[in-house]
């Protein structure tokens, strides 16, 4: 799941308002922005096999550090404390907390049996959504523009940048979706894993972004 991460962390700016959407998409993503890092020096594991799934052609082999049940738990944990520790602000902390939680459970939906419970699980998870296109897209697109409505009704630009940067991240991520889903594979896992680097612009954008969007009178 891509976009569908983003759609959460759009929608969770009606839950915490005074929460910048680049913090927000950050928890939402953050597991992702963490496993590249891990791919790169080697913690974790990932293989291209083109027809994995109808979805993607990787096969997710060993990420226990970013993706099993119980670090997730405890990422969410560690990022909702700190944010807490920083702002003091508990509704903020517990909303972020359960954005990264959140993660776990839309892969869960998605991906083969491939999420340990805990490092060193015998037992995996996996709805395996990803078996159908047509499922998968019925489940992350619309999931992505509720968040995005709802972001939308409960803010409103201050200026263009605000107006036209909201619908140009919507196209940008739009794109990046349509790529993974119907480009060619990956050409290595060390390019997956600099590709996966580049979400941290993505974060950015959203703290440039809410910098030019204020909350709607309504909200």
């Amino acid at each position: 799941m891509f976009i569908g991460h983003f759609g959460m962390g759009f929608a969770a700016k009606a839950a915490a308002t005074k929460v910048s959407l680049g913090t927000l998409l950050l928890a939402a993503q953050f597991i992702d922005l963490l496993w590249p890092t891990l791919l790169l020096l080697g913690v974790e594991k990932v293989r291209i096999l083109p027809g994995a799934t109808i979805v993607t052609p990787l096969l997710f082999e060993h990420y226990p550090v970013s993706h099993s049940l119980l670090a997730v738990l405890c990422w969410a944990t560690v990022l909702g404390a700190a944010y807490y520790l920083l702002k003091r602000d508990r509704n903020a902390a517990l909303v972020l907390g359960l954005l990264v939680a959140s993660h776990w459970l839309l892969d869960l939906v998605v991906h083969q049996p491939d999420l340990p419970l805990y490092p060193g699980s015998p037992v995996m998870a996996g709805l395996n959504l990803w078996f159908s296109l047509p499922a998968t897209l019925a489940v992350e697109v619309p999931l992505f523009a509720l968040g995005i409505w709802i972001y939308a009704k409960h803010t409103t630009p201050t200026d263009n940048s605000g107006k036209w940067g909201l619908w140009t991240l919507v196209t940008f991520l739009l794109l990046i979706y349509a790529g993974n889903l119907f480009g060619p594979p990956p050409p290595s896992t060390v390019a997956i894993a600099w590709a996966g680097q580049l979400q941290w612009l993505l974060v950015i954008w959203g703290y440039w972004l809410d910098k030019h969007r204020m909350l709607a009178p309504q909200a």
